[in-house]
């Protein structure tokens, strides 16, 4: 169900606002439908998470549709006019560089890019942001960035590195595919950070847009000798703190960049050997 200001909200009210077959409005239905409470302290607070959800969606397609190449964090590789790769594979936004127009130009720019997949979640993230808030807010919000996983949390994102045990699988959330068993010649294939979207289908970088079970299937190639776990999906989900993100845009504050800097990390110890 879905409350705002602690009374039942009826989503008809609200369906009229965007297409039939919208994400916002499959995002009602599914709210909705569901035993769990989904409260907004108003309406326009329920209006931000049902549009960031749908901008992170799309920014899911627009990334799966840019060339990003898949590599591990040895491989990394960034345009040097907007991002300057750190010792650890990390891409970090180069002094002066305009935030907005160094995260596009990964959508623009992807086959002069290479990354893995949380990494991938991260820029999804920041294109989503970036369309719902505008350029100029975008720009003033996040005058450093810093792109590789969850280790290093922007303020505002920092929910995205805790997936929690959920009820529902909302449409842009977070979710996660293990691979138990994953051979560790290819450690990066030990499991799969997804984008719920709709029809059934996820975006995983390196993987694609496709079913659970074609992630599954992909997830179990990559396994150790004489494997006894396949890989699954877990019932946990990602989602960023929706409510502080919306006050941001409604006040128009920009928030100070991740205080945690860089991320120093030892060299990478060489591949393990086969099983």
């Amino acid at each position: 169900m879905i409350t705002v200001a602690g009374k039942p909200f009826d989503v008809t009210t609200l369906e009229s606002a965007f297409e039939r077959a919208s994400v916002q409005n499959q995002l009602l239905a599914q709210m909705s439908q569901s035993g769990v409470n989904y409260a907004f302290g108003d309406l326009t607070l329920l209006k931000f998470e049902l549009n960031m959800r749908s901008e992170i969606v799309n920014a899911a397609y627009a990334l799966n549709d840019s060339r990003l190449n898949f590599s591990d964090f040895h491989n990394a590789r960034c345009n040097p006019r907007y991002w300057d790769r750190t010792a650890n594979g990390g891409f970090s936004l180069k002094r002066g560089a305009d935030s907005a127009a160094a995260i596009n130009d990964i959508f623009i720019n992807g086959g002069r890019y290479a990354t893995e997949c949380a990494t991938a979640m991260m820029v999804v993230y920041y294109k989503a942001l970036l369309a719902v808030y505008g350029a100029k807010l975008f720009n003033a919000t996040f005058p450093q960035i810093y792109l590789m996983n969850w280790i290093i949390r922007e303020p505002l994102l920092y929910q995205v590195g805790l997936p929690e045990k959920v009820e529902d699988m909302l449409l842009g959330d977070r979710g996660y595919f293990m691979n138990y068993d994953v051979n560790p010649q290819t450690p990066q294939w030990q499991g799969e950070n997804v984008i719920v979207l709709p029809n059934g289908l996820y975006y995983g970088h390196g993987i694609g847009i496709t079913t659970a079970d074609e992630i599954i299937a992909s997830l179990n190639e990559n396994r150790r000798r004489n494997a006894t776990h396949a890989a699954f999906f877990t019932d946990t989900a990602a989602r960023p703190d929706f409510k502080r993100l919306a006050g941001k845009q409604t006040a128009g504050d920009a928030v100070p960049a991740a205080s945690t800097g860089t991320l120093v990390w030892k060299p990478f110890p060489p591949p393990i050997g086969a099983v």
